[in-house]
């Protein structure tokens, strides 16, 4: 794997979510790879994307997972790279479990955690923590906030 950003998923059900993630990452140039591989029914599989991730370069994972939500804290556990979760909704608590779960992880292995189903924020926080070292990233996302801002006042001016 060469590619900056590893985008990890419990399930191919949770790429509607991921890609969101990936999107945001390719619109500012940021190569990211993504594979499906559960915490618990393929951990081997998962211990060794993860290997192959930090041989070839990557700078941060994503892992997107629901219900119990461990893809992120066991990906963090085996790995000194930034972690980023996303906790997918559904279930019968709507994603607040994944959410929880991690949020609430014990101390010594940190998980970043956006908002349930909240792909493009986990994409967009990736770059932001590859743009510490890479300028040409830095000025992309500064491009990126600014023509925000105006869709913003884009939207306000044009109120009745």
């Amino acid at each position: 794997m060469s590619a900056q950003v590893l985008l990890l998923m419990g399930s191919k059900n949770d790429w509607k979510v991921v890609k969101k993630a990936r999107d945001v990452l390719e619109e500012l140039g940021v190569e990211a790879e993504a594979h499906v591989s559960s915490a618990h029914r393929s951990p081997a599989r998962t211990l060794e994307l993860i290997a192959a991730a930090e041989a070839g370069g990557a700078k941060v994972i994503i892992c997107a997972a629901g219900l119990a939500a461990h893809l992120a804290g066991v990906t963090a556990a085996h790995t000194l790279l930034p972690v980023v979760a996303i906790p997918i909704g559904g279930g019968s608590l709507g994603g607040l479990d994944a959410l929880l779960s991690t949020v609430q992880m014990p101390p010594g292995i940190p998980v970043a955690t956006v908002g349930i189903d909240r792909g493009k924020n986990a994409g967009l926080l990736a770059a932001q923590i590859i743009a510490l070292s890479d300028e040409g990233l830095r000025g992309r996302l500064q491009a990126f906030r600014k023509a925000q801002t105006e869709a913003v006042a884009g939207d306000d001016g044009e109120l009745v």
